[in-house]
């Protein structure tokens, strides 16, 4: 047991949205060890078949479940809805994904019971916040939006100085409501305004750099409700109900990779985590692609066989 104790957690997403569930898990966790993959080379998993998803988190769950990690973090919402279910089945380690820990934050915090999402395209359209709030309270109404503009915001956002992010969130909120970027929110938000929504779910670890401007927009009455800041929460739960908290120690490691441009992800990634990543290594996509083979093929195939029964 206290070897398990002092692995680290295992944290994955399409790219550096992920890192706003990291950071929240390094201010929940201060003693957990981290390994974080940023799948770079292949973001975004938005506009992607499910399907293909679903073998990206075969994949990197794979590859962590090999370094090893107690416990995975599907810090991505269309990842969480593409595969949290079979990852929990094939994978030996606690699987944890951002959608459930959202939706109970929503049900908890609604007063008149209508609760919005925005969410990916891709998270949208698989019903996974719809599903999720419904199996915790199905008196709850959700109305869903998908804002895939708002990741290019983000990422725009991020790439416009080298300055803290903090100083970044102080300003969007002005750069977001000039015209341009006004048209996209109201596209995005006026429904869910419209909808009467007293709680509002950032369904994409990228939405929480907007909150001041989606605050702004949505007006103060709608309640926030970050799935990074709920998904920390839930980890450390998990790890506490297991026995499995990292003994207080000094510095403990973390450990950053990406599919993708690692200067890149270093530079911005340590913006959006308020401290540096330290030097980031390269998985290629070929070798995570090796990593699943007739075993966990075989468990794919019975697991789809059982979901075609149940449905």
């Amino acid at each position: 047991m206290s070897e398990t104790r002092s692995l680290p957690i295992g944290v994955f997403d399409s790219g550096l949205g992920g890192l706003t569930v990291a950071r929240e898990l390094m201010r929940a966790l201060p003693s957990e060890a981290i390994v974080y993959l940023g799948d770079t080379a292949r973001c975004p998993y938005g506009p992607r078949d499910p399907a293909e998803v679903r073998e990206f988190v075969l994949q990197i769950g794979t590859w962590l479940t090999l370094q090893p990690v107690k416990l995975i973090v599907i810090a991505c919402n269309t990842a969480t809805a593409a595969g949290l279910s079979l990852a929990q089945r094939v994978f030996d380690v606690p699987v944890v994904g951002v959608v459930e820990p959202g939706a109970r934050a929503a049900v908890q915090a609604t007063v008149n019971r209508r609760v919005g999402v925005i969410a990916t395209v891709g998270t949208v359209q698989s019903g996974a916040y719809s599903r999720a709030v419904r199996a915790l309270d199905a008196g709850v109404t959700v109305f869903s939006a998908a804002a895939p503009r708002f990741v290019d915001v983000v990422e725009a956002g991020l790439r416009m100085d080298d300055g803290p992010i903090e100083d970044w969130m102080s300003q969007i909120s002005e750069v977001f409501v000039r015209p341009s970027f006004y048209e996209i929110a109201r596209d995005y938000l006026d429904p869910l305004k419209r909808a009467g929504v007293d709680t509002l779910v950032l369904g994409c670890t990228h939405f929480p750099l907007l909150s001041t401007a989606i605050q702004q927009v949505v007006g103060p009455d709608v309640r926030l409700i970050s799935s990074a800041e709920e998904t920390a929460r839930e980890v450390a739960e998990t790890l506490a109900a297991r026995g499995q908290l990292a003994a207080e120690t000094g510095r403990p490691g973390r450990a950053f990779y990406t599919t993708g441009d690692p200067g890149e992800f270093e530079r911005l990634g340590s913006r959006i985590l308020g401290r540096t990543t330290g030097p980031v290594d390269t998985v290629s996509v070929a070798k995570l692609g090796a990593l699943v083979g007739g075993d966990m093929r075989a468990a794919v195939i019975a697991f789809d066989s059982e979901e075609e029964t149940c449905a």
